[in-house]
């Protein structure tokens, strides 16, 4: 995960397993496992990088956000809990009335973007997720429904609330990174 930029918490597993010759049907370890083993592997071997990379992507973030503003945008992700690299895309949630209100507010800047397909749909999944680069930087913006502001969504790998922090909170972890 911190060497091939994979993000997918399944995939990496699978993919660690079969180089070590073990098989799919063996014992896995959780996600929240791998997320702690992927902090001490970024410590010990990625240490000045790393910290530089969640400075850059959270200074581009807080930019995106004060952007789309009237999207009410939420930071999530790697990005936020600091375990981003140098593979890592910036996560934002936004919620409108539609998807659409954010394409034609992306459209009127001249912003390009890609749609992605949404396979799953459920109760914490998005309505639309789209992908930018924000200089060079990549974006992912999941929208929702106004109405899914007000409920936690789940970390699709972990199961547990979904961290989230508005524009006034990366401002605040970017200065206290500053000290």
């Amino acid at each position: 995960m911190a060497e091939d930029g994979i993000a997918d918490y399944g995939a990496a597993k699978r993919k660690a397993a079969r180089q070590l010759g073990a098989g799919e049907g063996e014992s896995l370890p959780t996600n929240e496992e791998v997320t702690i083993e992927l902090r001490a592997y970024q410590d010990i071997y990625q240490e000045d990088e790393q910290r530089e990379r969640v400075h850059e992507l959270r200074v581009a973030a807080l930019d995106v956000m004060e952007y789309l503003d009237a999207f009410r945008p939420c930071l999530t992700g790697a990005v936020l809990d600091g375990t981003a690299g140098r593979h890592s895309a910036i996560e934002l949630e936004l919620f409108a009335d539609s998807s659409k209100d954010v394409e034609i507010s992306l459209l009127s800047s001249n912003i390009s973007y890609d749609i992605d397909e949404i396979h799953r749909r459920g109760p914490d999944s998005p309505e639309t997720r789209l992908r930018l680069d924000w200089n060079d930087i990549p974006v992912q913006l999941l929208v929702y429904p106004l109405q899914a502001e007000r409920t936690t969504q789940r970390n699709g790998h972990t199961g547990h609330s979904r961290q989230r922090a508005r524009a006034r909170a990366v401002a605040t972890l970017l200065e206290s990174a500053n000290r």
